[in-house]
């Protein structure tokens, strides 16, 4: 996952040292986690390192201190405003207070918050940001008032709440009654996505599923040698002479490979399990996104069925020459305005969808390519230590057995 993490520092046009100080770049780093309150209340406060020489931006340097709810809005606000954008994936939270503020899950957590923001701050779109200038800029009281702001369902007016369930309730009439019939989008590229996202997503679960259990069994392996290791030990106290002192070495090589194990299965971890649990997420954002697509695409016909019912009772009033020919156009014409923006704003998201489908999976084949790479790496490098621990005891355990 290191690798990856500086994949995406590089992709944000961070500046190197050959690079004309005129071209721009936005980098951002998140650093220093530390862990604040105690219990529920607790949480970990990180400092957001931003470096850019773009004029938008409060100078050239600026450290903020966020926490995970402030990331968690940032993702929220950017998939409100950039519909068709995939936003990227937040690492996990971890519900259980026991691996919650582990060194390890927290190590985890801050190299995930970072790729996260590194990949907004190198998106075409998404670097643009108004929200993601406020998150890199702006201080804690104020990202504590952005997010604390009145949103959501439960947090509406007692009208606007009734609204919603009278919608509600007339939404399952019409199912009941059989009036209302799903509306889907016949577009085989489109089916043809949503296929590849969703037999994507199965086939990356189940390889997580086998990563996390290679690194169970690698902790458990270390662990075990560990254990035998002080029993071999004692058991070379016992013993005197060559046999004894063939134990002890026998005891200390096993020591020396459960760490190497203890610390493979945490490269194993950050490099591999993580990386593929990522894109699990990251797939998962793409179905939001697709879901989203549904609903603009089922408004946008709703509009349209909505228009021609205006239609026809227009053209029944002009033949009548009814007084209420001028309201019913008025209302016509103001449907026909947001059909037409619906209609662009659906197009926008297709367009958006293609252009970031191309994105992701060129992406995928890169940090893929890095992840199997690492474990693969990784994999060679274990195997060559524990032979090369068990050869060089070979000579002495043989020496015992033929005395």
């Amino acid at each position: 996952m290191e690798q990856q993490q500086q994949l995406q520092r590089s992709t944000s046009g961070s500046p190197s040292p050959r690079s004309p100080s005129s071209q721009p770049y936005l980098s951002v780093s998140v650093t220093d986690p530390v862990k604040l309150g105690n219990g529920v209340q607790g949480y970990i406060s990180y400092r957001v390192i931003t470096k850019t020489n773009l004029p938008e931006y409060q100078g050239h340097e600026k450290i903020v201190i966020r926490r995970y709810s402030d990331f968690d809005w940032l993702r929220d606000r950017l998939f409100h405003n950039y519909k068709g954008v995939f936003i990227p994936p937040l690492p996990e939270k971890s519900a259980v207070e026991k691996f919650r503020f582990s060194a390890e899950f927290i190590e985890m957590r801050r190299q995930g918050l970072d790729i996260f923001v590194n990949r907004i701050a190198s998106h075409q779109e998404l670097q643009h940001s108004e929200d993601l200038r406020t998150f890199l800029q702006a201080d804690e009281e104020t990202m504590e008032r952005l997010r604390s702001q009145e949103t959501g369902i439960f947090k509406k007016k007692p009208a606007d709440l009734m609204q919603i369930f009278k919608d509600a309730q007339s939404k399952v009439s019409d199912i009941v009654l059989g009036k209302e019939k799903p509306v889907e989008e016949s577009n085989l590229e489109n089916e043809k996505l949503k296929h590849y996202i969703f037999e994507l997503e199965n086939h990356l679960a189940e390889a997580q599923k086998h990563a996390y259990r290679l690194v169970k069994r690698h902790r458990e392996l270390g662990q075990s040698l560990s254990d035998f290791s002080k029993a071999v030990k004692l058991l070379g106290a016992c013993e005197g002479d060559a046999l004894g002192k063939a134990f002890s070495e026998l005891g200390t090589k096993s020591e020396a490979l459960s760490v190497k194990l203890q610390k493979e299965a945490h490269q194993l971890l950050m490099n591999f399990e993580e990386p593929l649990k990522d894109y699990v997420r990251a797939v998962q954002s793409i179905k939001a996104t697709i879901a989203e697509r549904a609903n603009v695409f089922r408004h946008q016909c709703e509009l349209a069925e909505t228009m021609k019912l205006k239609e026809i009772n227009l053209d029944k009033l002009m033949l009548t020459r009814s007084y209420k020919m001028g309201e019913a156009e008025h209302e016509y014409n103001e449907l026909k305005a947001e059909n037409e923006e619906a209609t662009r704003r659906f197009e926008t998201i297709v367009r958006l969808m293609n252009e970031e489908i191309a994105r992701f999976q060129e992406q995928k084949t890169l940090d893929m390519g890095i992840a199997f790479h690492e474990f693969a790496k990784g994999q060679v490098r274990l195997a060559n230590s524990i032979a090369d621990a068990w050869r060089s005891l070979l000579p002495k355990l043989e020496a015992c057995s033929t005395q």
